[in-house]
């Protein structure tokens, strides 16, 4: 078999095609998760906190005196922790949403009724005919 032939069987398959849906999705899935939280959430938690802007909280290793992470980032080296709390939150919230997911398929897997069992498949005509054979040998 050659490597063109092999490698269209793998990529054919049902399970690469599967994950790569799941790829895209889950990317799509992680952009509004994150517009959750930068959006929705990060504000709402900086309004609790006295205004706070988590994204804006950094220590400049390089001396820089602005006042934003972007600027600061230019100016140099800067270590972004405000920025990793929200990554940290980000990831929290995501895997809570894919766990509540996971578990309410769980659920529907269990609740679902079992398949009906097949009927028994009719009895050959070789063996109706040896049991009649039998039986008649018997009188």
């Amino acid at each position: 078999m050659s490597f063109v032939s092999e490698f269209k069987e793998f990529a054919v398959k049902g399970n690469v095609m599967d994950l790569a849906v799941g790829v895209i999705i889950g990317g799509a899935f992680g952009k509004i998760v994150d517009s959750i939280v930068g959006d929705l959430i990060m504000p709402i938690v900086g309004k609790i906190f006295g205004g706070l802007d988590f994204n804006n909280h950094f220590i400049a290793l390089a001396g820089q005196t602005a006042t934003n992470l972007a600027d600061a980032k230019k100016a140099g080296a800067v270590f972004a922790y405000g920025s990793f709390i929200t990554i940290v939150l980000n990831f929290a919230i995501l895997a809570f949403i894919i766990f509540l997911m996971v578990k309410q398929m769980n659920r529907l897997k269990r609740e679902a009724p079992p398949a009906p069992a097949a009927p028994p498949a009719p009895t050959p005509e070789d063996v109706v005919l040896l049991r009649e054979i039998r039986d008649a040998l018997k009188k």
